[in-house]
């Protein structure tokens, strides 16, 4: 199989456990469609933070595809400021150089984010059942509300 951006033969590797192909040349990678959910798994297994789309402002590509020869969609991943490849085929994604380690931030950023999310959740929760449940805000509902006439 052939680089996309430079046309030099991929070379099998392991990344972080998963085998793709890589360009000797650009160190561009081409992880196969079911890949870059294991790329994502190796920072989560937990579906929830990997769960929605993963394309955004889908637009031409200016890459072949290496298995199908067919022009590529280029995306924004996961709405970042992130643009993969990707054929339209589903044989697979083109990675540039040094952008699986991002793919792998993005999915920690959606972890705290979710964690974030959860949290203020919680606090939100505690803070209604405390009005609800008399404290100062019992006080003074009730202060008010025994002038009500």
């Amino acid at each position: 199989m052939l680089c996309p951006r430079d046309q030099t033969l991929l070379i099998e590797k392991r990344m972080h456990g998963i085998e793709i192909d890589q360009c000797p040349q650009c160190n561009g990678r081409w992880l196969d469609h079911h890949e870059l959910d294991e790329l994502e798994e190796t920072k989560t297994k937990d579906t929830e933070h990997r769960s929605g789309m993963i394309d955004y402002a889908r637009r031409e590509s200016t890459l072949d595809c290496p298995i199908c020869s067919k022009g590529m969609v280029a995306f924004n991943y996961r709405a970042y400021n992130l643009e993969l490849d990707t054929c339209e085929e589903e044989h697979g994604f083109w990675l540039d150089a040094g952008e699986e380690g991002e793919v792998r931030d993005i999915i920690d950023d959606r972890i705290r984010g979710r964690n974030r999310a959860v949290k203020a959740e919680q606090a939100w929760n505690e803070f209604l059942d405390g009005v609800s449940g008399g404290g100062i805000w019992g006080s003074v509902r009730g202060f008010f509300g025994g002038r009500r006439r």
